[in-house]
């Protein structure tokens, strides 16, 4: 009897050292490896009218195809390939809206064009947002441009010039705001807009500003790393407080880029990579950008109290960090005539190694999310 005693205290003393299972809904999908897999795309550069021009790397000449083929595979749990009727079931008579910057826009249209290969949905899109709805479960996708997810102006304010970008870091964007309580579930992806000339307005005074400030007027108090975390905080806070929002809202994390040798407007590239990074080469500014982001979240979520349940976190950037291959690079037009290697200068094609190739990493995305979704 002693003997069966210990047996049993030793099995619960070992299960208590291992972490939650999948079915608890702990398994933390950003952990893992990327593998090969044989099964086609869930859809094709031809199969789906929406592909953006820029984004259709197949149609536009690219030579390789094995950036379509691999899947990520969490530590402790299975991340399954996208079911299109399960999840439109699961959304019945629901509504998921993206909210952000061309990032969201490129995971949206994947999303499309996932769902597009079952059920042909109508657009009803408008001025204000990109409204397509798939009548078979009357699903409905949303997508709102609002690449800070706060209110933003350019008009002048104090020593910010009239038509410099105007940032308010404690004012959630008002048309986000306004159509939040008819969302079930809201995607918030954005980032990358911190790298573009703007001023920081914080408390009606300017704070900050990227790619601008006058030397006058002394130190800043707020750089761009700084403002994103300051605008996560602000836009998950009014979301999390929103009486009316009943649905989840999840944050994708910050989406990394891949220029080599130099940044975006300057040379920088990707060209010829066909194959996911071993291990990521790592990024200071990425690295500090998805660290502010996670701060942030976590907490708003402690600040939140029971409200904080209505955030989820879908961390995407140590996991795509990996996925150099998964960019457009040179090809992101039709000319049969473009430039898709280094010149005899070194200098790089004009190339595109920010957003995502579809079929391509971006559809992974939308397997996250729907995981998420489900827990």
């Amino acid at each position: 009897m002693a003997l069966n005693h210990r047996y049993i205290m030793s099995v619960v003393a070992l299960l208590l050292t291992l972490e939650p299972t999948h079915a608890q809904g702990s398994c933390d999908l950003s952990r893992g490896r990327w593998v090969p897999d044989s099964s086609a795309p869930l859809y094709t550069s031809s199969s789906c009218p929406l592909i953006k021009r820029a984004e259709n790397c197949q149609a536009n000449g690219r030579p390789d195809k094995g950036y379509e083929n691999w899947r990520w595979k969490p530590e402790r749990c299975a991340l399954p390939r996208f079911d299109a009727r399960r999840f439109l079931k699961l959304m019945r008579g629901k509504t998921l809206a993206f909210a952000g910057d061309s990032i969201a826009q490129n995971q949206m249209e994947s999303l499309l064009c996932i769902l597009w290969q079952v059920d042909t949905p109508i657009n009803l899109s408008d001025r204000r947002m990109s409204r397509w709805i798939f009548n078979s479960t009357s699903t409905t996708i949303i997508r709102i441009w609002s690449p800070w997810l706060l209110h933003n102006s350019k008009e002048a304010l104090g020593i910010a010039p009239d038509g410099l970008s105007k940032v308010f870091l404690d004012v959630p964007d008002k048309t986000l705001m306004e159509l939040l309580p008819s969302f079930d579930v809201i995607v918030l992806s954005f980032g990358h807009w911190f790298v573009t000339p703007s001023a920081y307005i914080l408390n009606g005074k300017v704070v900050g500003g990227q790619s601008w400030w006058p030397l006058q007027a002394g130190k800043m108090q707020m750089n761009n790393i700084d403002a994103f975390g300051a605008s996560t905080e602000t836009c998950l806070t009014a979301v999390a407080t929103k009486p009316n929002f009943k649905g989840i809202a999840i944050l994708s994390t910050y989406s990394p880029d891949h220029y080599e040798r130099a940044t975006w407007n300057v040379g920088g590239s990707c060209t010829g990579k066909v194959k996911p990074l071993d291990k990521a080469v790592r990024d200071g500014f990425i690295d500090a950008m998805h660290e502010k982001q996670v701060a942030s979240f976590r907490k708003v979520v402690k600040n939140s109290g029971k409200q904080g349940s209505k955030l989820k976190l879908m961390s995407i950037t140590k996991p795509f960090a990996l996925r150099v291959d998964g960019h457009p690079g040179p090809y992101t037009n039709l000319d049969p005539n473009k430039m898709t290697q280094r010149g005899p200068d070194g200098r790089p094609p004009p190339q595109d190694c920010l957003h995502w190739c579809m079929p391509g990493p971006i559809d992974k995305w939308n397997d996250m999310l729907f995981e998420t979704i489900q827990r």
